[in-house]
């Protein structure tokens, strides 16, 4: 039998951040991975591929915006040809992860790793013991109730599609299929009409209903239709494609059918219950310094139940090897936080989240003021000729930021001065002041103008 300090299962951002860091530390570390193609989502069919995706569509709209404003003729872009550099990117990061691995002095194994004791795993044929274990399996799809299901594509399978067929339904209303469907509406040819499929009365449910409405506006704009309060009961496979079935009764007629409806997290052949693991389908459950009901054993990533997004578990991968090193070395252990998590949606424009909706202060009865516009006219929207630019600021009786929505072409840059302040407890006013010096004019120094309302 085998036996090292930690061993850790799953090769992707999560597990590869904390061997890497405990390593370096002095310990022995153990890595497993059953998948052919070590590396992990994000690297290989999630953040990172997507983007090659993201920034063609963002080019393709904003050429489109410009049309007649100093764009004559918008650039032509080929799918097959974003597929190609994706691939090509992607292409070394199953051997290139392992390499760096090894060369890290971390032990790659192949294999199925299932627990058979609290203390100890099966690989395959051999047998592991550790003092510690860190689980980051990630997540797949979930499984859809209803007739039909198998004949979904998976978001990894949408990424690799050679051609976009015209008729494309979206099953689910949330970060895949807002952020597929722009994709499909930018990069396809004119006659592709994606359509968004989402059983609740709103999609993108943890998100703001009002900047959630104005995104949609955006997206129907673009050609995006959204259907709402719709119940599927089975999808059929006919000659043309496919035909999507309703408790209602109506139909649709689609050539491709991509499941966006969320993932679970990926703990099948974990056999948790012999380890003394509790879970649900929601994850692994942890307490704040990822350690699971056993006190042996870390989840981190997309498996635990939380908040699945790669920085997030790269944090998560940091608190649970301090709290490990904690436990080994008697060291301050370290509680994860989440309330300054940006989420952020690759759509164009893109839709940016942090901390508190309005709809849940109003839930919680808390005092707040706020400052949002649509449509915003400011210069730095006029010259892309971004028509759906908005934002929402709100705050709490003593001036500190509790939540921030914004639409922009840059909001993954504009949520982040707002994470800085949320994380060092700036206040509106003073963050005001502080932003009056931003390079000008771009979309940050548009931060003055937000902030006005509320200095």
């Amino acid at each position: 039998m085998n036996e090292y300090d930690v061993v850790i299962i799953g090769s992707g951002t999560a597990g590869q951040t904390a061997a890497h860091r405990l390593k370096k530390n002095g310990l022995s570390i153990a890595l497993v991975e059953k998948s052919d193609y070590p590396g992990g989502t994000c690297s290989l069919s999630g953040c990172q591929p997507k983007k090659w995706f993201y920034e063609m569509t963002e080019i393709a709209a904003r050429s489109k915006h410009l049309k007649g404003k100093g764009i004559v003729v918008p650039p032509e872009i080929s799918w097959a040809s974003v597929l190609e550099e994706k691939n090509r990117f992607i292409h070394g990061i199953p051997d290139s992860t392992v390499e760096s691995l090894m060369e890290a002095g971390i032990d790659f194994l192949e294999g199925t790793a299932t627990f058979v004791a609290p203390d100890t795993l099966k690989v395959d044929d051999q047998h592991l013991k550790a003092s510690f274990y860190v689980l980051a399996t990630g997540a797949k799809p979930m499984t859809l109730p209803f007739e039909g299901n198998q004949h979904l594509i998976t978001n990894s399978e949408f990424l690799n599609l050679k051609a976009l067929p015209e008729k494309i339904y979206f099953i689910g209303g949330g970060f895949i299929s807002f952020e597929f469907a722009h994709f499909a509406a930018q990069l396809g040819s004119e006659d592709i009409k994606p359509a968004i499929i989402e059983v609740s009365d709103r999609p993108l449910a943890p998100f703001d209903s009002e900047m959630v409405q104005l995104l949609v506006e955006a997206s129907e704009e673009e050609g995006i239709q959204i259907h709402t309060q719709v119940n599927i009961e089975s999808i059929e496979k006919v000659k043309n494609g496919y035909i999507i079935n309703t408790k209602s009764g109506d139909q649709f007629e689609a050539e491709l059918v991509v499941h966006g409806a969320g993932r679970k997290a990926n703990t099948e052949d974990l056999n948790l219950e012999a380890a003394n693991i509790e879970y649900s389908d929601k994850g692994i459950w942890v307490d704040g310094y990822m350690r699971t009901s056993n006190p042996k054993v870390f989840a981190i990533g997309d498996c635990a139940a939380g908040i699945q997004l790669a920085r997030v578990a790269d944090f998560e991968a940091r608190v649970a090897t301090l709290n490990i090193l904690a436990d080994l070395k008697k060291n301050e252990a370290e509680i994860m936080d989440y309330t300054t998590v940006p989420f952020l949606l690759f759509t164009y424009p893109q839709y940016a989240m942090m901390g508190k909706t309005e709809d849940t202060l109003k839930k919680e009865g808390l005092e707040y003021r706020k400052s949002f516009r649509k449509h915003l006219g400011w210069p730095t929207y006029r010259r892309v000729g971004l028509k759906h630019a908005a934002y929402k600021i709100l705050t709490g009786p003593t001036g500190l930021i509790l939540g921030v929505h914004i639409l922009s072409d840059n909001a993954s840059g504009l949520v982040n001065a707002f994470r800085m302040a949320m994380l060092n407890a700036i206040p509106a006013s003073q963050l005001y002041r502080q932003s009056i010096m931003t390079p000008y004019p771009t979309r940050e120094s548009d931060i003055i103008y937000m902030l006005e309302p509320l200095k």
